[in-house]
């Protein structure tokens, strides 16, 4: 017994050496990325952070909170966020399941399609929309020739153009998390459920929704997250009738040279997303521990 004991207290070290040696190995390799990230990020996004506050005064954040006309600003941008992020998830659910659920060949093809705009400059994919939505455009010009309108419509410098050309930038970002939370799907517990004799709907509803709500969740978050920083579209696409904040804080750099200003306006809106983000983890974590 005391041979076996020890035999095995032997073995329980020697495990515990190669975890921690793994655990070694895995942060020397990360070390690189860690320090590139606090190198061209974290350190900018710092020293921004204290232009705001070099005078030992926080003059730039209640100007920011308390002013009309910059809360409108940061109000349109999450505004603007979250129809995108609701339009790009209503197209990309079902964009996602036909990839999912289809034979190798059409996803293959279908990705294509899907990665084929994240290998294009953001900057040619909003002229092209520019050239699209413009009173001249083709859509107008197809609205016209259907007798759908006697004169073009405005779809180029207001928000509908700026969240048509966000939602056609962003919607691989909430197709692919959907996409990979679908794939991990048991189908026998789709054919279990139809067996059963439960109704499409309900299986939807019931068993396929909930599983892929990681995805739908992460999906989310991206796009939200990404929307909020978003400045060329909404500064081409917007013409300077769309103000959100990344182009605020554009102008505030480049035409006003009010660093301190810019530095306040970021850091209230990282907190803020931050915070958003929180919240929603914490809502999903919420619901996931009362489903199980």
């Amino acid at each position: 017994m005391a041979a076996a004991a020890e035999i095995a207290r032997a073995g329980s070290g020697h495990r515990a050496r190669i975890e921690r040696r793994r655990q070694m190995l895995t942060a020397s390799l990360s070390l690189p990325a860690l320090a590139l990230l606090i190198l061209l990020f974290a350190l900018p996004v710092l020293r921004l952070m204290g232009l705001s506050i070099e005078a030992g005064t926080l003059q730039w954040y209640q100007k920011a909170l308390s002013e009309s006309l910059y809360l409108q600003v940061f109000w349109a941008t999450f505004r603007i966020a979250a129809i995108v992020t609701a339009v790009s998830f209503l197209l990309s659910y079902p964009v996602a399941y036909l990839l999912a659920t289809t034979s190798r060949v059409w996803a293959a093809l279908g990705f294509v399609f899907i990665v084929l705009p994240l290998w294009t400059s953001i900057l040619v994919r909003t002229y092209a929309w520019m050239v699209l939505l413009g009173r001249n455009g083709v859509f107008n010009k197809i609205l016209i020739d259907l007798g759908l309108t006697d004169q073009p419509i405005g779809l180029l410098y207001n928000e509908l153009g700026v969240v048509i050309g966000m939602v056609h930038v962003l919607m691989p970002y909430m197709v692919l998390p959907i996409y990979s939370a679908m794939k991990r799907i048991d189908p026998s517990l789709i054919q279990a459920a139809e067996g059963l004799g439960a109704p499409g709907s309900r299986i939807f509803l019931r068993i396929f929704l909930p599983l892929t709500a990681p995805g739908i969740y992460a999906g989310c978050v991206l796009v939200f997250v990404l929307s909020l920083g978003f400045f060329i579209t909404p500064a081409l696409l917007g013409g300077g009738h769309v103000m959100m904040i990344a182009v605020l804080i554009e102008q505030q750099v480049h035409e006003a040279l009010n660093w301190e200003f810019a530095g306040a306006l970021a850091t209230v809106l990282l907190v803020a997303t931050l915070a958003i983000y929180g919240l929603t983890r914490g809502l999903m974590r919420g619901a996931a521990e009362e489903s199980a």
